[in-house]
């Protein structure tokens, strides 16, 4: 069944307008992505919740910090050439980082990220685009078995946010049970 906006406000009640923006573009990407059922659901809307400040932010907002101008040069992020660490900073709803990640989600959405990263901050990529990663790094999986700090390692790489992240999961549950 497909969540509602008024079910998504209850969620990230800071989402305010942007939720009549993003709840069809995110019903469509989590169908497509078999993101369906309350479990995989909760766990997904609660780590874009954080990840993207409750839908108010589709790019990382850019110091630079210091872990920021370390993205330049990482090879494990595919960032070979002078200025990809910027060029490629997290967008989208999942934040998409590096020329690497860049590529695969192009390929697998059909979009020239390469040439236009911009266009992960559009509402329709920015949620295909976290659905994508999400099924990439097999994530219903992981939210089918409550393995919720697991989903949170593999996003964020560690567990930062996760106090925040796990309220948004509560929150989710609640609403989506």
């Amino acid at each position: 069944m497909p969540m509602t906006q008024q079910q998504l406000l209850q969620i990230l009640p800071n989402a305010r307008t942007e939720a009549g923006v993003f709840v069809s573009a995110l019903n469509t990407a989590m169908q497509h992505y078999q993101i369906v059922g309350s479990k995989r659901a909760a766990a997904l809307l609660a780590e874009i919740g954080h990840e993207s400040g409750q839908l108010r932010y589709v790019r990382e907002i850019w110091g630079p910090t210091a872990a920021q101008r370390g993205h330049e040069g990482r090879e494990d992020l595919g960032n070979t050439v002078l200025g990809d660490g910027r060029k490629y900073c997290g967008r989208g709803l999942i934040q998409i980082t590096g020329r690497a990640n860049y590529t695969k989600c192009g390929e697998a959405l059909g979009l020239n990220l390469i040439t236009h990263p911009e266009l992960l901050e559009l509402p329709q990529h920015a949620a295909m685009s976290a659905a994508w990663f999400w099924k990439q790094n097999g994530l219903n999986d992981l939210a089918d078995q409550d393995q919720f700090n697991t989903i949170t390692r593999r996003i964020n790489g560690g567990l930062n946010g996760l106090a925040d992240r796990m309220a948004l999961w509560e929150k989710a549950r609640a609403v989506l049970a």
